[in-house]
């Protein structure tokens, strides 16, 4: 069972290993569906060592410095089995190339490459897309709703015929990301408020691990990703930032974020996992529509603007609804 009273909340426990059910829905699917090759098997590792954290700190509550270590590990992972981004399209900027310093190593005959610039981008935004997603699972059904939203965004990209020369290429990044569209959205039909079961961190922190590396593998969706997590990512950012700014430690949860400025502000839960979902969707599907880096960047600063607004009228009207309050008392 999830412990409500750690986080404030003054409710009922209830039963927290949805996790492991989607897991183990995922692993299942795998096997059936998708051919195993060198990505693949380190998507898997990595995934399962993502979950199996997860596990353990729903159950016994680990050191935060303890689980940034091993998704660390799960990074690297990712970047040992190919799978990391080798350059990235920036407006204004062209083309950034991160394969201008390489190490080679073999480990156990098996020649092995790394370059460094494209390990480094691939682990910090492993690392940040977790933490963004693990930070929205704070109201029931936000974190399900939008891992559906993004997967299913990514297959969108995926079978794009103007993006890709081969889309045959694409099958598994295609195939997965449709099976854990398919998953997230199974799985929101039981956490939508009110929920009948939570997913905890061992499936918050895989939904958002998965979102990642299929973002970066067969070919770079990281824009796209950008652009459906923007505000779980901006959220996150703001977050850390005033907690750190208030003296505070940036890993202690509490109840300011987005989604819970949302709950303040008059919305029920329903509603505002509906707002939020509608901004993540508009933004997804707009990405689809328009692929190159410039309509992206301009896009991306919309998104940024539409933060700033939002979280301005968020943190203001409560404060303007209060005294108003005062005064009629």
């Amino acid at each position: 069972m999830d412990r409500p009273e750690k986080y404030g909340l003054k409710r009922a426990p209830i039963p927290y290993y949805g996790g492991v059910a989607i897991y183990l829905a995922f692993l299942i699917s795998l096997i059936i569906f998708v051919p195993f090759d060198v990505r693949v098997i380190g998507l898997f590792v990595g995934g399962t060592l993502i979950f199996l954290l997860g596990f353990f700190d729903d159950k016994f509550s680990l050191s935060p410095f303890l689980r940034l270590f091993v998704q660390f590990l799960a990074a690297l992972i990712l970047v040992f089995f190919g799978i990391g981004v080798l350059s990235i399209k920036l407006p204004f900027l062209g083309n950034i190339d991160f394969t201008s310093i390489k190490i080679a190593f073999s480990v156990f005959d098996f020649e092995m490459i790394v370059y460094l610039f494209g390990a480094i981008f691939t682990v910090v935004w492993v690392l940040a897309i977790i933490n963004a997603m693990n930070f929205v699972d704070g109201i029931s059904g936000l974190n399900s709703g939008v891992s559906a939203i993004a997967f299913f965004v990514i297959f969108l990209l995926s079978i794009h015929p103007g993006i890709h020369e081969n889309p045959a290429g694409q099958f598994s990044v295609a195939t997965i990301a449709l099976i854990l569209s398919a998953l997230a959205l199974a799985f929101f039909l039981f956490d939508f408020h009110p929920p009948k079961i939570l997913m905890g961190d061992s499936g918050s922190t895989f939904f958002g691990f998965m979102v990642a590396t299929l973002a970066i593998f067969s070919g770079g969706k990281v824009a796209t990703a950008f652009l459906v997590l923007g505000l779980p990512i901006l959220d996150m950012v703001w977050v850390v930032f005033r907690r750190i700014l208030s003296g505070q430690s940036f890993w202690r949860g509490d109840l300011k974020h987005l989604h819970h400025r949302l709950l303040n502000a008059g919305l029920s839960e329903k509603m505002a996992v509906l707002f939020y979902l509608f901004v993540v969707a508009v933004f997804g599907f707009t990405a689809v529509s328009f692929v190159s880096a410039d309509q992206k960047f301009f896009i991306i600063i919309g998104l940024f603007i539409l933060m700033l607004l939002l979280g301005s009228a968020l943190i203001f009207l409560p404060k303007i609804k209060e005294k108003r309050n005062s005064k009629v008392k």
